[in-house]
């Protein structure tokens, strides 16, 4: 407990203020090529949920082109990859689009370690994490669920896993998950565009609905 309440939030600040220095080439670079590659703004603000239940806006590389239809996720796009950027398509694939949420630790809003966050419209995924606790810590730049699957999980598996994060949660468990997370990375595991992978049919069909709302 002392580890979630106190020394947790010190490393996420100290790592992610160190982040932003050592990786502040990569984000101008990543900066110049996304301005250079297509029109538009360089980061992408996205309803999230987080600690409580509470939203809040996440941040991220901008990876789509900006006549992509608003409010509609990308595995519901009719052909997702004509509205990816080519500089999107790498980051996406590497993951350096999530950086931006370096922002959002030092903020207190997320942690470096936890569940993802997820859409504030996932209510099927929300509900299974209620079951676990996993809505009752900060989300994370990555987590558990991560280095097991990424998005290839079902929601009820990745509900679980993000539970079994909240029980077993320390220093230890933090370490593991983040270099388990360099190697998901590098060996590109677990990866389907648009993020859904093996997600429910009900799933699919619930976040379809809300779009045309």
């Amino acid at each position: 407990m002392i580890y979630q309440r106190n020394i947790k939030r010190i490393l996420d600040f100290v790592l992610a203020l160190i982040g932003i220095v050592v990786l502040s080439l990569v984000f101008l670079l990543l900066i110049i090529c996304i301005k250079l590659d297509s029109k538009g703004p360089v980061l992408f603000k996205q309803r999230r949920i987080g600690k409580g239940k509470s939203e809040f806006y996440i941040l991220k590389f901008r990876t789509m082109k900006i006549d992509t239809p608003k409010d509609t996720p990308t595995h519901l796009l009719k052909d997702p990859d004509s509205y990816i950027t080519r500089v999107g398509k790498f980051m996406r694939k590497t993951s350096l689009d999530e950086l931006p949420q370096i922002i959002n630790i030092l903020k207190g809003e997320m942690s470096i370690i936890g569940p993802r966050p997820c859409l504030w419209n996932q209510y099927d995924l929300i509900a299974e994490r209620d079951k676990y606790g996993a809505n009752d810590i900060y989300p994370g730049l990555t987590g558990w669920a991560q280095i097991n699957g990424r998005d290839e999980l079902p929601i009820d598996i990745k509900a679980r896993l993000d539970g079994e994060y909240v029980e077993k949660m320390c220093f230890l468990m933090d370490v593991k998950c983040f270099f388990g997370t360099i190697v998901s990375v590098v060996k590109s595991d677990g990866v389907v565009e648009g993020g859904v992978g093996a997600t429910s049919k009900n799933e699919v069909a619930a976040t379809k609905n809300q779009a045309n709302q």
